[in-house]
């Protein structure tokens, strides 16, 4: 399980197809990167042996040594502005020391984190995000490997002028007790069963994720979520609807889903309750 599947689905086609284990581990690794957007780490890299943030960090920089097709990217916070720049940073492997390393360092004109911290996260990161498609995903998904062999064809749907395409998410945490099953139901209804009840209108935008995006559309219109403070409180929706008024077009296929996990405790619930609630 988990989202470095689709390497591991590439690399079993490829060996189908007779390409040799050179040829499958380059072909694999120019078709996917798995990019976590984590914006404190370069803080938590900096934190005090033994403490709490550094054994993430050090947790965080493992999972980069083992999986080669995970890459993490995070916002660099100069200690003072006055010597150095804020820098959007990619986190690579070193490959003589096998340790990790900064690989690109991108220079800001300022803190990037000035609206929603999510949307502003995503956007100063996906300049580090390869290839021709952007699958957005959160940190409570899953994924499966029969799903992973089916991402060859929803990469079909994308022609004319289709800029991104969804598709449902299996929650599996529903069978965790009561709230864990309402909680369920509520993100079934909210991110899969409102999608077809678009008529009048019969358009479809952008809920949350797993959403596939064409990258070279979203990167030169307006990015993949807006970040606007109080104004956009759902700020994937927004991303849908900058699609749709820039001329893109929006679809939800069915053939393939991806996992979810969502909140199992009252409080977190009733919080996600009163965002909806809110009209976002």
């Amino acid at each position: 399980r988990g989202v470095c599947l689709y390497g591991s689905a590439l690399r079993l086609l490829a060996r189908l197809e007779g390409h040799d284990e050179e040829a499958v581990e380059s072909l694999a690794r120019s078709k996917f990167e798995f990019l976590v957007s984590c914006q404190i780490f370069g803080h938590m890299r900096q934190a005090a042996p033994g403490s709490q943030d550094r054994f993430k960090a050090d947790a965080i920089e493992e999972l980069i040594l083992d999986e080669p097709d995970l890459r993490v990217c995070f916002v660099h916070v100069p200690k003072d502005p006055a010597q150095e720049d804020f820098a959007s940073c990619l986190v690579g492997v070193d490959p003589k020391t096998k340790k990790c390393t900064i690989a690109y360092r991108v220079k800001l004109p300022g803190n990037p984190i000035i609206g929603e911290g999510k949307p502003e996260n995503q956007n100063q990161a996906v300049i580090f995000a390869r290839g021709a498609f952007l699958q957005t995903l959160d940190m409570n998904q899953d994924n499966y490997m029969g799903e992973s062999y089916k991402m060859r064809n929803l990469l079909d749907c994308f022609h004319s002028n289709i800029v991104l395409v969804g598709f449902p998410e299996v929650i599996f945490s529903e069978t965790h007790g009561a709230v864990a099953q309402f909680a369920a139901i509520a993100e079934f209804i909210f991110q899969t069963f409102q999608r077809f009840m678009t008529w009048p209108l019969m358009v479809r935008f952008h809920y949350g994720h797993p959403d596939v995006w064409d990258k070279g559309f979203t990167m030169t219109n307006g990015g993949v979520s807006k970040a606007s403070k109080m104004l956009h409180v759902a700020e994937d929706f927004f991303g849908g609807i900058n699609a749709i008024a820039r001329g893109g077009k929006v679809i939800f296929e069915e053939f393939i889903e991806c996992g979810k996990g969502r909140d199992m405790g009252f409080t977190s619930v009733n919080g996600f309750e009163q965002k909806i609630s809110g009209s976002s």
